[in-house]
């Protein structure tokens, strides 16, 4: 009857744990869907700064602009963006082996979310910052951090700022990138973005050149373009928190929906362990009955 016991305490405490998984996994993808709803909202807003970028590039020199010029140094400053809380499955441990296999020596860090700030302490790597996220994110949260890589851009203290995060592809599928942020390339503005639906591809950028005409810029483009970077570079920043954000939730409820499955699979695999060791104890008492009254007689 001890084993019986144990058994029911084993099947009691699985269901107990399924339960939290199964609200994890509903709270997860409640998440999910406004995070989603905010990747979405932007892209239309990305694709018209893209293309008023595109045509402003081709009236202005590279090198006129301190955040389009590129240095010939290899120092970097590189934005992380992890997650506070863990069971996301294997979300934080891929970023991070992508963050180390394209990161060099003379690379610092900044960090967003908890999991890759820890590892890359222990690890004693330089980092300048930490910066706190609230979930959904506002887009003035992501000004503090644009503001502060750039800064450090501007005034030389690195020669390249890059951004690594989960890019989310599908609820299935989410892919550690990183993409580089300064200098900003004047050959990539206006193309399509690393992460998925944002930005423009080869269609729209031809689009936006045959609309060049219908552009005119005042007082000039310089100065439009002194306006515009630093709110594409702030919307860069926030479109990549937004996409780490949807890919934590939605690894998260995957990660929470598979670990649900494999509790009600736990608990059916013991329930026929406590049925079976039920049926075996029963089927012993009889032998001893049938023992003893043979024994009387």
């Amino acid at each position: 009857m001890a084993n019986l016991r144990d058994i029911r305490r084993r099947i009691k405490s699985v269901k107990n744990t399924a339960q939290i998984t199964r609200a994890m996994q509903l709270v997860a993808a409640a998440k999910m869907k406004k995070a989603q709803d905010q990747a979405v909202a932007g892209r239309d807003y990305a694709n018209q700064l893209n293309q008023v970028l595109v045509n402003l590039k081709e009236n202005v020199e590279e090198e006129s602009h301190p955040l389009l010029q590129t240095r010939e140094g290899h120092r970097e400053l590189m934005l992380v963006v992890s997650t506070d809380k863990g069971l996301c499955g294997a979300l934080n441990t891929n970023l991070f082996k992508k963050v180390r296999s394209e990161s060099g020596s003379e690379t610092h860090y900044v960090t967003v979310g908890r999991k890759l700030r820890t590892i890359l302490s222990k690890l004693n790597k330089e980092m300048l910052a930490d910066f706190e996220v609230k979930d959904p994110v506002p887009f003035s949260e992501a000004r503090p951090i644009s503001r502060f890589l750039t800064k450090q851009f501007l005034d030389g203290h690195y020669d390249k700022i890059s951004i690594a995060f989960n890019n989310f592809v599908t609820v299935m599928n989410q892919e550690p990138t990183i993409i580089q942020l300064l200098p900003l390339s004047s050959e990539k503005v206006g193309e399509k973005q690393e992460y998925e639906g944002v930005g423009t591809g080869v269609e729209e950028t031809d689009k936006a050149k045959a609309m060049s005409k219908d552009y005119l810029f005042e007082p000039s483009p310089l100065q439009v373009l002194d306006t515009l970077l630093p709110l594409y570079i702030n919307f860069q920043v926030y479109q990549t928190l937004v996409e780490a954000r949807a890919s934590e939730h939605s690894a998260r409820m995957v990660a929470m929906k598979a670990a649900t499955d494999n509790a009600k699979k736990f608990i059916k695999e013991l329930t026929l362990e406590y049925n079976k060791a039920r049926q075996a104890a029963i089927t012993s008492e009889l032998l001893e009955i049938t023992t003893a009254m043979k024994a009387m007689e």
